[in-house]
């Protein structure tokens, strides 16, 4: 993108592409064009002409699509297979740094959206206002805080650590009164903290009900990391707004369960998808292959019983799991759950934004939506690798100057496990 427009960012532009996928449609326009103004989508649509004295921005070639939604990211984790190291040991400066160069990366990749679901010292709030204050800094933050834990339990090092009715209770309402987006608690175990096993629960079903009960009342969502069948069901009950991975795995194995899927789906529970990574890391091991294909089963069940599933990184916990990769998950989505490739632009779009609670502003290129807007080259509806390949972003009608590594996405698009 030109230099110059880039240091004058006019207040109102349009653009053009060859393209535009607005989120929520069954295919493609042709020949769009998007009038932005104030930072909104004004108009968005094909054959149209831009105003007078308005600059045009040709992304020629391109196709244009909404800003990604990414529902599920750590930007306090730094990327690397010492990312809990990491976290556990920066101080407070440090780790504000790497965050912001997290967020940078993240925005460069065409992800304009990210809810983080735990961090330490509550870090991505004070960012959350930094990206606000400065769109081409990062991507919109949704910040949960440290996520709720029990002592010792699955990422206590984030500062979360709880127990009890009172003791849930309590931590809600700090996260509440500190300003946070989303509660995020663990309903079991997980794979990046010694001596926590994915298919423990950690917490009772009062416990649960407590924290979703106050989540409500304070009028913020909530949700849940849960592996276990037994864990979901138990967030389920206790009413939850949203699960994250919903792998079913079991001790003895994953056991995804019917009724407990039919529940999701009739109940409007949003499940968040972590399943892409970057190609060519660790193999699985014997255990994991062996459990591999019930756990696609488990997927497709999910799919095909109509449950919300959104699309989301986990990013930072791994190496394989760099910031801005939504685009592996995205592809994951249609080789592993079985997604047609408009349904997993959806999932990464305009499901992803309904299911953060921003449905009415983010995820979609329409009139009155923010202008979070992306220019790839290739065809996405074709083949989501297209994803990888950015070639202009703009957050709320700025345009983001891309750094090439950064903005083509780092490798292939490739499948992974849904196991943090």
């Amino acid at each position: 993108m030109r230099s110059g427009f880039l240091d004058r960012r006019p207040e109102r532009i349009a653009i053009r592409a060859a393209r535009l996928f607005d989120g929520h449609g069954p295919g493609y326009l042709l020949d769009p064009l998007v009038l932005v103004e104030g930072g909104r989508v004004v108009e968005a649509g094909s054959g149209l002409e831009p105003p007078p004295g308005v600059e045009v921005v040709d992304l020629l070639g391109l196709t244009l699509l909404p800003g990604l939604v990414d529902s599920h990211v750590h930007l306090a984790l730094n990327a690397t297979d010492e990312a809990v190291d990491h976290v556990t040991h920066a101080d407070e400066a440090a780790l504000l740094v790497s965050m912001r160069a997290a967020a940078a990366r993240t925005l460069a990749a065409g992800v304009t959206t990210v809810r983080d679901l735990g961090d330490r010292d509550y870090l991505s709030l004070r960012l959350r206002e930094e990206t606000a204050a400065d769109p081409t800094a990062g991507p919109t933050i949704l910040a949960s805080g440290p996520p709720l834990t029990t002592p010792g339990g699955h990422c206590w090092f984030l500062g979360g650590e709880t127990s009890g009715v009172d003791g849930v209770r309590a931590a809600v309402r700090e996260r509440a009164e500190r300003g946070a987006d989303v509660v995020k608690v663990m309903a079991t175990g997980g794979g990046i903290t010694a001596g926590s096993a994915m298919h423990e629960r950690q917490y009772g079903r009062a416990e649960l009900r407590a924290a979703a009960e106050e989540a409500h009342r304070l009028g913020l969502p909530i949700t849940a990391h849960a592996h276990s069948p037994e864990g979901i069901a138990d967030v389920v009950a206790a009413g939850f707004d949203g699960i994250e991975h919903c792998t079913f795995y079991a001790e003895d194995g994953v056991r995804a369960d019917e009724g407990l899927v039919r529940e999701l789906a009739e109940r409007g529970i949003a499940v968040s998808l972590t399943l892409g990574a970057l190609p060519g890391g660790p193999p699985l091991t014997p255990e994991q292959a062996k459990q591999l294909p019930a756990f696609v089963a488990g997927l497709h069940m999910m799919r095909e019983a109509g449950v919300t599933l959104v699309c989301g990184s986990d990013s930072g916990i791994f190496a394989v799991k760099p910031h801005g990769g939504l685009a592996h998950s995205v592809a994951a989505m249609v080789d592993m759950a079985g997604l047609t490739p408009l349904d997993a632009l959806r999932s990464a779009t305009s499901v992803a934004a309904r299911a953060c609670g921003v449905g009415e502003r983010k995820g979609r290129v329409a009139a009155g939506f923010d202008a979070d807007l992306i220019g790839v080259e290739g065809d996405p509806l074709a083949d989501p690798a297209a994803l990888l390949d950015v070639r202009a972003v703009f957050r709320a009608g700025r345009p983001v100057a891309l750094d090439e590594q950064d903005a083509r996405g780092r490798g292939q698009a490739g499948g992974g496990t849904d196991k943090p």
